[in-house]
Order: structure tokens, then sequence, then C-alpha cells
């Protein structure tokens, strides 16, 4: 195969910078390029770099990973050299001349997964690490990369195997005397492990944002200070402060790190009968930005209560959203009715002086949503592979139904090729194996 090197850290300025190189041919490229004869296995050796004129480049720490005991179970070697755009580059060229050719993205976690040193999951977790936006979801992550989701594919795959031979010992062995019991147990198991993937189809879908990052919309009618409060969560003058009513024509999106979340925070136009179309527009947007979040912000003054406010009032009480009603200015006096949000989390601010409440509030919501301890499934693949094993049991309890124990057996089947496709390939002797082992009816 193919020695493949690529620059491992971000492009920019930093301490230092990682280049790495896996293949055949990685150790003799870490030989030519520091004139050293030899590298111990995972001992970091500071050593010079040398172009193919024998002029000096950096000066590095160079590490040896030999194979198979390695991130990609190949000969890896990684160049720590000084942080910057230019030198890494140049170590980067130097290599390829070497013999060498450049990653494609995604490359080295690629050949872990084809040279079994991580399976499918593990590899999807990989990349959703880096992207995470918290440290909850960086948590989850972690284990999955330590193979929590696999061994909770594995449970599921162990459960599915086992109903199929129970279905095989009632084809095969028809005419012995079975137990009366064996046809309910086959029914208890199967809805044992529908519910299981249920649960985690619905956990996954509620957590989804843990990962990517909450949407947090601020809405509420003209002049009831969103674009104040904004800026009062960024520490900074983001948005137009103004008294006349519909400054905020359009959406505005920030990120923002509330406690350990990185959020993405929208203030939205002023929800109210617009009087241009380019307000409408706005408004329209304000309205879809609801549907789109996680966390809705209903801003209220607490000095008016209009007709305005009403229609935001019905809005967000038809919403399936978490929301915090706002109610800001309160330094001028409360003149509303606050029992019209009965039902919802209120915090009382006023976005010019403190707005500390509604962070310690909205920090509570977002904690919330973290305390689940259920498997996650952080991929489009991954949820459609639960979704078909689902639609297999539920085939296979039709048949179940009628007596047709080969069909049963055959929808199982789907199941488990359907469900092993997270992590690895299902094999039927796995069946056979479970089914002699657990029953002893081999005579």
């Amino acid at each position: 195969m193919e020695t493949i090197a690529a620059i491992a850290t971000p492009n920019g300025v930093g301490a230092i910078s990682i280049v790495r190189v896996s293949g055949d041919k990685a150790k003799e490229i870490a030989k030519k390029l520091t004139k050293k004869d030899d590298f111990p296995p995972r001992v970091a050796k500071l050593s010079k770099i040398y172009d193919s004129n024998g002029e000096l480049i950096d000066i590095a720490l160079v590490l040896y990973f030999k194979a198979p005991y390695s991130f990609t179970g190949e000969d890896v070697v990684e160049f720590q050299c000084h942080g910057g755009v230019v030198v890494s580059r140049m170590i980067l060229e130097e290599i390829l001349k070497l013999g060498a050719r450049v990653a494609n993205p995604g490359e080295f976690t690629k050949r872990a997964f084809l040279n079994g040193k991580i399976d499918a999951s593990q590899a999807e977790a990989i990349a959703k690490l880096i992207e995470t936006r918290s440290r909850e979801g960086a948590k989850i992550l972690s284990r999955q990369l330590e193979g929590d989701l696999a061994k909770f594919v594995e449970e599921i795959r162990e459960r599915l195997i086992e109903i199929m031979a129970y279905s095989e010992v009632f084809i095969d062995y028809a005419e012995e005397d079975l137990p009366d019991s064996l046809g309910e147990d086959i029914k208890r198991k199967l809805s044992e492990v529908r519910e299981i993937l249920n649960k985690t189809l619905e956990s996954s879908k509620r957590r989804e944002a843990l990962l990517s990052g909450y949407k947090v919309a601020i809405v509420g009618k003209p002049n009831v200070g969103k674009s104040s409060i904004l800026n009062a969560l960024l520490n900074k003058q983001r948005a137009i402060v103004s008294d006349i009513a519909g400054t905020t024509r359009d959406t505005i999106e920030e990120d923002i790190q509330i406690g350990s979340h990185l959020i993405r925070i929208v203030d939205t136009a002023g929800i109210r009968e617009a009087k241009d179309e380019i307000e409408k527009i706005g408004v329209k947007r304000s309205k879809e930005a609801i549907k789109e979040a996680d966390i809705v912000l209903a801003v209220f003054d607490a000095g008016e209560f209009t007709k305005e406010d009403e229609e935001i009032l019905e809005l967000i009480k038809k919403s399936d959203k978490e929301v915090i009603v706002v109610i800001n200015k309160v330094d001028r006096g409360i003149d509303i009715d606050l029992g019209k949000f009965e039902g919802f989390r209120i915090v009382k601010i006023s976005a010019k002086e403190d707005i500390s409440p509604l962070l310690r509030e909205l920090e509570r919501v977002l904690d919330s949503f973290s305390g689940e301890n259920e498997h996650i499934l952080i991929s489009t693949r991954q949820i459609e592979a639960v979704k078909r094993a689902l639609e297999a049991i539920n085939e296979a309890e039709e048949f179940l139904t009628t007596g047709e124990l080969e069909l049963f057996s055959y929808n199982i089947q789907d199941a488990i090729r359907a469900i092993s496709e997270i992590t690895k390939p299902f094999e039927y002797d796995e069946m056979l194996d479970k089914m002699f082992g657990s029953f002893c009816v081999g005579k």
C-alpha cells in the first residue's frame, strides 16, 4: 500500500506542527530526512531535519511507531516541528519527494479501520470528536472511541442471534419434546430488543444537538430588548440597538460559550405585522428560527403586554421547544400579569444592567439535556441501520404470529445484518455456535 503523509495540525501559527507519515516507506523516509540510522519504536528523538540539498529545515521531535502497533496498523512516523505555516510545509514537501503521497481526507482513519485497529463506529466517533461543541458530547464520543457503542451493538447482535437460535430449534426439532414456554420466550426477547432500539433512536434524536451544538433563538416583538440581550451575552456590540421599531430586520447568529456548552445564538427580527417586503422576510425567518431552535428565549417587556405579545405567547405555547420566558426591563417595574406565562421557565432581567439570571437558567437547561446516560447514534448511517433493523424485527414478529418460522428467521437475519453494519459484518457461524452451545440439542 502507498505511503501517505499529511500535516496533522490546523493551519496557522502555533507552538508545534505535526507532520504524519504512514506506510512501508515511513521509517526509511525518516532516516533520510534526519540522516540517522535508526529509530527505536515509541521513543521521541530530537533530530535535525534536512532538505534534499542537505540544508537544515528544523530541529524536531521524531517518533516512530512500528506496525502493527500504531494508529493505522502500519509503520507510522510523526515529525513534531516548530509551529507555523512554512516549516511543516517544507518538511511535507521533502517527504513527498522521498516517495510518499499526500493523504486523502480521512485516509489515516480509513487505514486504521481497514487494518482492524478500529471499527466503523469508532471511525465515525473520531470525526465527530473533532467537530463536537460541548464537553458532554466529547465525553460521549470518547466512550465510543473506547468501544462503548460497539459493546452495545454486540449485545443487540447476541440477543438477536439467540432469538434466531430459538427459532431454528423450533424448525429443526419440531418433533422433539421442547418446552411449551419456548415460543413465549422468543416473543419476550424480541420485544425487549425492539424496546431498546426504539429508546436508542429517540434518545439520539433528542440529543443530536449535543454533538453539533445547541441553537438558541431570541424572539419577541420589536423594542423588547432582544438585541441588547444578544450584546450582553456576547459582551460586545454585535447588534444595533435603537428605539426605532424594526431595527433588526434579519437574523443575526453568533457562537457563545455557556458553561460547558458552545451554542449558536440567533437574534431575530421583531415579530409583528410587517410594513414592507424586507421586514416581512425578516419576520418569516424569525418564525422559522423558532422551529429550528433547541431553546427559545421569548422576550417580553415588563412594562406592557400587547396584542403582538399575545401572538408570540400563542406561538411558543404551540412550540415543542424548550422555552425560557425573559421578562426584560424590570428596572422600570413590572406592570404585566406574570400568570400569563404559567408553565414556562421565567427569568426577570434588565439587559442593560445584569443578565446573570438568564445565563444561570440557560446553563441549567443545557445541563438538563446532557443528563441522560443512554447510547447515542452519531451519524445518519447508524440511524438508518437501526431503523432497518427495527423494520426487519417488526416483519419478523408478524411471521412469528402466523407460525411461519422460516420467514421469521430470515427477517431476524436481516435485522442482525442491519445492526451489524454499525461496527462489523454478521457471520452466520455465530448463530450456529449459539444454537448448539445454548441448547445442547446436537445429539
